[in-house]
Protein backbone atom coordinates (compact mmCIF):
# COMPACT_ATOMS: atom_id res chain seq x y z
CA UNK A 1 0.00 0.00 0.00
CA UNK A 2 1.37 3.33 -0.83
CA UNK A 3 -0.12 6.55 0.61
CA UNK A 4 -0.10 10.46 -0.66
CA UNK A 5 -0.89 12.96 1.63
CA UNK A 6 -2.20 15.89 -0.93
CA UNK A 7 -3.06 19.99 -0.35
CA UNK A 8 -0.48 20.54 1.84
CA UNK A 9 1.28 23.19 -0.14
CA UNK A 10 4.35 20.80 -0.94
CA UNK A 11 2.70 18.27 -3.38
CA UNK A 12 6.08 17.47 -5.43
CA UNK A 13 7.65 16.75 -2.41
CA UNK A 14 5.73 14.26 -0.79
CA UNK A 15 5.38 12.68 -4.16
CA UNK A 16 8.30 11.94 -4.01
CA UNK A 17 7.85 9.09 -2.31
CA UNK A 18 6.25 7.18 -4.64
CA UNK A 19 7.12 5.25 -7.13
CA UNK A 20 7.53 7.09 -10.86
CA UNK A 21 5.62 4.61 -12.79
CA UNK A 22 2.29 5.84 -11.10
CA UNK A 23 3.58 9.05 -9.13
CA UNK A 24 2.30 11.82 -11.68
CA UNK A 25 -0.95 9.74 -12.68
CA UNK A 26 -1.66 9.91 -8.69
CA UNK A 27 -1.07 13.68 -8.34
CA UNK A 28 -3.28 14.19 -11.51
CA UNK A 29 -6.23 11.95 -10.56
CA UNK A 30 -6.06 14.02 -6.85
CA UNK A 31 -6.08 17.42 -8.33
CA UNK A 32 -8.83 16.44 -10.71
CA UNK A 33 -10.81 15.13 -7.73
CA UNK A 34 -10.73 17.92 -5.62
CA UNK A 35 -13.69 20.11 -7.21
CA UNK A 36 -15.47 17.06 -7.19
CA UNK A 37 -15.08 16.51 -3.25
CA UNK A 38 -15.76 20.47 -2.78
CA UNK A 39 -19.57 19.85 -4.75
CA UNK A 40 -20.18 16.57 -2.92
CA UNK A 41 -19.32 18.43 1.02
CA UNK A 42 -21.68 21.32 -0.50
CA UNK A 43 -24.61 19.49 -1.38
CA UNK A 44 -23.90 17.34 1.89
CA UNK A 45 -23.79 20.54 3.84
CA UNK A 46 -26.71 22.46 2.35
CA UNK A 47 -28.99 19.55 4.08
CA UNK A 48 -27.98 20.12 7.29
CA UNK A 49 -28.63 24.10 6.79
CA UNK A 50 -24.74 24.90 6.33
CA UNK A 51 -24.57 27.70 4.06
CA UNK A 52 -21.17 28.97 4.00
CA UNK A 53 -18.53 25.98 3.63
CA UNK A 54 -15.54 28.04 2.89
CA UNK A 55 -14.37 29.36 6.58
CA UNK A 56 -15.11 25.40 7.55
CA UNK A 57 -12.66 23.87 4.61
CA UNK A 58 -9.92 22.90 6.77
CA UNK A 59 -12.48 21.03 9.31
CA UNK A 60 -13.91 19.32 6.29
CA UNK A 61 -10.85 18.57 3.87
CA UNK A 62 -7.63 19.78 4.63
CA UNK A 63 -5.68 17.20 4.48
CA UNK A 64 -6.79 14.54 1.35
CA UNK A 65 -5.50 11.97 1.06
CA UNK A 66 -4.64 8.75 -1.57
CA UNK A 67 -4.24 4.92 -0.84
CA UNK A 68 -3.55 2.20 -3.54
CA UNK A 69 -4.54 -1.17 -2.01
CA UNK A 70 -3.44 -4.20 -3.04
CA UNK A 71 -4.89 -6.81 -2.43
CA UNK A 72 -3.46 -10.63 -3.69
CA UNK A 73 -5.48 -13.32 -4.80
CA UNK A 74 -5.79 -15.66 -1.73
CA UNK A 75 -6.70 -19.73 -2.31
CA UNK A 76 -8.96 -19.45 1.14
CA UNK A 77 -10.42 -16.07 0.75
CA UNK A 78 -13.26 -17.23 3.22
CA UNK A 79 -9.84 -17.25 6.20
CA UNK A 80 -8.48 -14.18 5.15
CA UNK A 81 -9.76 -10.76 5.67
CA UNK A 82 -8.30 -7.86 2.97
CA UNK A 83 -9.65 -5.17 5.71
CA UNK A 84 -11.24 -5.66 8.61
CA UNK A 85 -14.86 -3.92 9.73
CA UNK A 86 -14.78 -0.37 10.18
CA UNK A 87 -15.71 3.22 9.32
CA UNK A 88 -13.36 5.52 7.96
CA UNK A 89 -12.19 8.33 9.73
CA UNK A 90 -12.69 10.91 7.50
CA UNK A 91 -15.06 13.64 6.49
CA UNK A 92 -15.78 11.26 3.21
CA UNK A 93 -14.39 8.66 1.18
CA UNK A 94 -14.28 7.97 -2.39
CA UNK A 95 -13.57 4.88 -3.52
CA UNK A 96 -12.05 3.78 -7.40
CA UNK A 97 -12.12 -0.14 -7.32
CA UNK A 98 -11.21 -2.09 -10.06
CA UNK A 99 -13.74 -5.12 -11.47
CA UNK A 100 -12.93 -7.85 -8.83
CA UNK A 101 -15.11 -6.79 -6.26
CA UNK A 102 -14.70 -7.48 -3.12
CA UNK A 103 -16.59 -4.51 -0.46
CA UNK A 104 -19.17 -5.10 1.75
CA UNK A 105 -20.99 -2.89 3.71
CA UNK A 106 -23.02 -3.49 7.27
CA UNK A 107 -26.56 -4.01 6.89
CA UNK A 108 -28.27 -0.53 8.27
CA UNK A 109 -31.69 -0.36 9.48
CA UNK A 110 -33.84 0.59 6.60
CA UNK A 111 -32.13 -2.39 4.69
CA UNK A 112 -33.10 -4.88 8.21
CA UNK A 113 -36.82 -3.66 7.23
CA UNK A 114 -36.21 -4.59 4.13
CA UNK A 115 -35.21 -8.50 4.98
CA UNK A 116 -31.19 -8.33 5.49
CA UNK A 117 -30.29 -8.72 9.25
CA UNK A 118 -28.36 -6.75 11.54
CA UNK A 119 -25.43 -9.32 10.67
CA UNK A 120 -25.76 -8.82 7.13
CA UNK A 121 -23.01 -7.70 4.99
CA UNK A 122 -24.42 -6.70 1.47
CA UNK A 123 -21.71 -7.11 -1.59
CA UNK A 124 -20.89 -3.12 -3.24
CA UNK A 125 -19.87 -4.62 -6.69
CA UNK A 126 -18.11 -2.31 -9.26
CA UNK A 127 -19.90 -0.41 -11.63
CA UNK A 128 -17.84 0.43 -14.46
CA UNK A 129 -17.14 4.63 -14.69
CA UNK A 130 -18.55 5.14 -11.19
CA UNK A 131 -16.91 5.89 -7.96
CA UNK A 132 -18.16 5.10 -4.48
CA UNK A 133 -18.73 7.43 -1.92
CA UNK A 134 -19.21 6.48 2.02
CA UNK A 135 -20.08 8.97 4.57
CA UNK A 136 -16.96 8.99 7.04
CA UNK A 137 -17.05 9.22 10.90
CA UNK A 138 -16.29 13.02 10.78
CA UNK A 139 -18.91 14.03 9.05
CA UNK A 140 -21.43 12.13 11.27
CA UNK A 141 -19.92 14.09 14.34
CA UNK A 142 -20.19 16.95 12.61
CA UNK A 143 -24.15 16.46 11.59
CA UNK A 144 -24.38 15.19 14.80
CA UNK A 145 -26.09 11.93 13.83
CA UNK A 146 -27.93 13.27 10.69
CA UNK A 147 -25.52 11.39 8.33
CA UNK A 148 -24.09 7.78 9.39
CA UNK A 149 -20.60 6.48 8.52
CA UNK A 150 -20.77 3.29 6.80
CA UNK A 151 -19.03 0.03 8.34
CA UNK A 152 -17.72 -2.05 5.70
CA UNK A 153 -14.68 -4.19 4.98
CA UNK A 154 -13.08 -5.70 1.92
CA UNK A 155 -12.35 -9.85 1.35
CA UNK A 156 -9.38 -11.06 -1.18
CA UNK A 157 -10.44 -13.06 -4.40
CA UNK A 158 -9.68 -17.06 -4.55
CA UNK A 159 -9.12 -16.46 -8.31
CA UNK A 160 -7.64 -12.06 -8.51
CA UNK A 161 -5.54 -9.67 -7.43
CA UNK A 162 -7.79 -6.69 -6.65
CA UNK A 163 -6.60 -3.42 -6.43
CA UNK A 164 -8.63 0.14 -4.78
CA UNK A 165 -7.69 3.39 -4.68
CA UNK A 166 -9.86 5.43 -1.98
CA UNK A 167 -9.18 9.00 -1.48
CA UNK A 168 -9.88 10.14 2.34
CA UNK A 169 -11.01 13.24 3.19
CA UNK A 170 -9.64 14.01 6.34
CA UNK A 171 -9.51 17.29 8.07
CA UNK A 172 -6.47 19.02 8.95
CA UNK A 173 -4.68 17.06 11.90
CA UNK A 174 -5.13 20.65 14.14
CA UNK A 175 -8.44 21.10 13.30
CA UNK A 176 -10.93 21.10 15.53
CA UNK A 177 -14.26 18.63 15.07
CA UNK A 178 -17.25 18.77 16.62
CA UNK A 179 -21.02 19.09 16.29
CA UNK A 180 -21.73 22.25 13.56
CA UNK A 181 -23.79 25.18 15.47
CA UNK A 182 -26.41 24.95 12.24
CA UNK A 183 -27.26 21.59 13.26
CA UNK A 184 -28.52 22.68 16.73
CA UNK A 185 -30.13 25.39 15.82
CA UNK A 186 -33.67 23.64 16.39
CA UNK A 187 -32.63 22.85 20.24
CA UNK A 188 -31.42 19.46 19.66
CA UNK A 189 -28.73 18.32 22.20
CA UNK A 190 -25.16 17.67 21.04
CA UNK A 191 -23.98 13.88 20.71
CA UNK A 192 -20.54 14.75 20.43
CA UNK A 193 -18.16 16.57 22.04
CA UNK A 194 -15.04 18.51 20.20
CA UNK A 195 -12.11 16.86 19.81
CA UNK A 196 -8.75 17.47 18.42
CA UNK A 197 -8.75 15.73 14.85
CA UNK A 198 -5.24 14.12 15.63
CA UNK A 199 -6.50 12.55 18.68
CA UNK A 200 -9.32 10.95 17.14
CA UNK A 201 -6.88 9.79 13.99
CA UNK A 202 -4.17 8.55 16.81
CA UNK A 203 -6.82 6.65 18.42
CA UNK A 204 -8.37 4.59 15.82
CA UNK A 205 -4.94 3.52 15.03
CA UNK A 206 -3.96 2.66 18.54
CA UNK A 207 -6.41 -0.34 18.10
CA UNK A 208 -7.25 -3.02 15.66
CA UNK A 209 -10.77 -2.81 13.44
CA UNK A 210 -13.86 -3.15 15.39
CA UNK A 211 -16.20 -1.59 13.61
CA UNK A 212 -17.54 1.97 14.64
CA UNK A 213 -16.09 1.97 18.24
CA UNK A 214 -14.05 4.67 17.52
CA UNK A 215 -16.83 7.25 17.83
CA UNK A 216 -16.84 6.52 21.16
CA UNK A 217 -14.17 8.79 21.68
CA UNK A 218 -16.05 11.69 20.83
CA UNK A 219 -19.90 10.49 22.36
CA UNK A 220 -20.72 13.26 25.08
Amino acid sequence: MFQFAFGDGDDASSSELWPPVCRDEVVDYMRRAEPVIKKLIEVLLKKINVKEMKEKESCLMGSPRVSLNYYPKCPNPELAAGVGRHSDISTITILLQDDTGGLYVQATQGEEEEGCDSNSWIPIPPVEGALVVNVGDVLQIMSNDVYKSVEHRAFPSKTRNRVSVPIFVNPDPDAVIGVLPEVLEGGEKAVYKSVLYSDYFMHFFSKGHDGKSTLDFAKI
